[in-house]
This record gives structure tokens, C-alpha cells and sequence, in this order.
């Protein structure tokens, strides 16, 4: 769906904007001002909410329905971060988890898993940059996880794309910087979206204080951003957890994950 078009207006493609944090980062960027490409598997709901926010905004909002896990689908969208209107500003927030642990998991599954949250993402993310650093200026906002920083996920493939992506974003982020263009990793917590009941993952025992909402991950996301960071890690609790995380020796995180095994974000299988 496309609205009136105003090329002085800025535009960002969001990836998995359907739902969720995607969907967070669609509304909050629609009400600052900013076109949108709006990417998902689900057409419908993706034509909803570019209605529903050109209709609200103005501006203009393009959609493209693609399964990024596929070639298909991610050649799709590299092609329009290569052309058409710039895009100023990817957020690559697709992605998913499962809910057997790796030792049960069928490999397709798997598989499918590293496409979208980690080859997706370098290849969108590639596609982006040679663009922002001829005109000198954009950004990448690479939605990662505090899982990617040693949270325990016993057997969980998820947390270990998550370590990519952080890993990956603050890399190009520092390489990219001097040239005008930013990188930044945003790794929220628990954060309520949906997904974890798709995945069918138990998440009855994590308490209520955990919990972030979507549109707090985006605004501090966003600021973060505004402000040079190359790895934003929404709420202080979450900032809390992961300094001792990153600096707690590895037998101690180790003992940690033995210890939660089958509490939070139990793996069925």
C-alpha cells in the first residue's frame, strides 16, 4: 500500500513489522515523521497497518511480503535497500525461536532459524551500507537479545544467533562510523511481543517485573542510536545483568545455567 509521497520526508525498512517489536518500531516511526517499508510474511496485516498508519501519519508506506528465511524473500528485500527511494534507516528485527531444544530439533528447523536471524541480517545489512556510505549518512538498528550476552537458554540455538548478531553490529558499527553511517545492536530483554507463545515456549514462571513493553525497547533503542552507541541495552535492570554477564567468569555462568535448567523459557520436546 502507498501513500501521498514526500521525498523530503525520511524512510526506514522495517523488517518483521507485523507484530511486536517491529510493529513498536512501524507506529514510533510513522508518528516522528518517517516513510516506511514495512516487511513480513503476513500480507494482510502488513497492508493493515500501512493503512492504518498512513491514515493516522500521512506520508507514505510500501509493503513487501516476504519469508526472509528464504532466498527468495531476502533477494526481495535487498533489492529495494539497493533501489528505489533511500533508505535511510534498517531496522532488521525479524526473527525467531524454537521450542525444542537443539539435540531435538529437527536440522530443517534449525537451519531455518540461522537464515533469518543471522544470514538475513548480514546480507540486509550489506545491502544497506554501500548505499549509506556513498550518500554519507544512515543507520542499522539490528535487533539482538540480552540471551545473545550468556542469559540461560540450555540448548537453545537462539541465544547463540543472538551473540552473532551483537557481535556482528558493534564489528561493522565501529568500521562503519568514521564514514557517517551507523551500526547499532539493540538487545532488549523479556520483552512482551507474542512470540514466545507462537514459539509455544513456557514463559508462566518468569515474574512481572521482568517484563519490558515494546514501544519503551524502541524509544530507548532510538536514543541510543541518536546517541552514537553501538550496542543498546534497554532497561536498567537488563543494563545491570549484563555488566555482570560480560565480566562474571565462565564457570560461574556455567553453574548458573545448570542450576535454571527448565525454569525460565523452558524448552519443550
Amino acid at each position: 500500500m502507498t501513500g501521498d509521497t514526500d521525498h523530503s520526508r525520511r524512510r526506514a525498512l522495517v523488517t518483521g513489522a507485523s507484530l511486536g517489536i517491529g510493529e513498536a518500531f512501524a507506529r514510533r516511526l510513522a508518528a516522528d515523521g518517517w516513510d516506511l517499508v514495512l516487511v513480513a510474511r503476513d500480507a494482510a496485516r502488513l497492508d493493515a497497518l500501512a493503512a492504518e498508519l498512513t491514515g493516522r501519519h500521512g506520508g507514505d508506506a510500501e509493503t513487501i511480503a516476504a519469508d526472509l528465511s528464504t532466498e527468495d524473500g531476502c533477494a526481495a528485500v535487498e533489492q529495494r535497500l539497493i533501489a528505489g527511494t533511500p533508505i535511510e534507516l534498517l531496522v532488521n528485527n525479524a526473527g525467531i525461536s524454537l521450542n525444542t531444544s537443539f539435540v531435538r530439533s529437527p536440522v530443517a528447523d534449525e537451519a531455518r532459524l540461522v537464515r533469518l536471524n543471522v544470514l538475513a541480517v548480514l546480507r540486509l545489512t550489506h545491502a544497506a551500507l554501500d548505499p549509506m556510505i556513498d550518500r554519507g549518512h544512515g543507520a542499522v538498528i539490528n535487533v539482538s537479545s540480552v540471551a545473545g550476552f550468556g542469559v540461560p537458554m540450555p540448548g537453545s540455538t537462539y541465544s547463540a544467533s543472538k551473540a552473532w548478531v551483537t557481535n556482528f553490529s558493534e564489528s561493522i558499527g565501529q568500521s562503519v562510523a568514521p564514514l557517517g553511517v551507523r551500526v547499532m545492536a539493540l538487545c532488549p530483554g523479556y520483552t512482551r511481543t507474542g512470540n514466545h507463545e507462537r514459539a509455544g515456549i513456557d514463559m508462566s514462571r518468569l515474574p512481572a517485573w521482568a517484563w519490558l513493553r515494546a514501544d519503551d525497547v524502541v524509544a530507548e533503542g532510538l536514543r541510543d542510536l541518536h546517541k552514537g552507541k553501538f550496542v543498546s541495552v534497554p532497561d536498567w535492570k537488563y543494563k545491570v545483568a549484563v555488566a555482570g554477564l560480560r565480566h562474571a567468569p565462565k564457570r560461574l555462568l556455567r553453574g548458573f545455567r545448570r542450576d535454571t535448567r527448565g525454569a525460565v523459557g523452558r524448552q519443550r520436546g
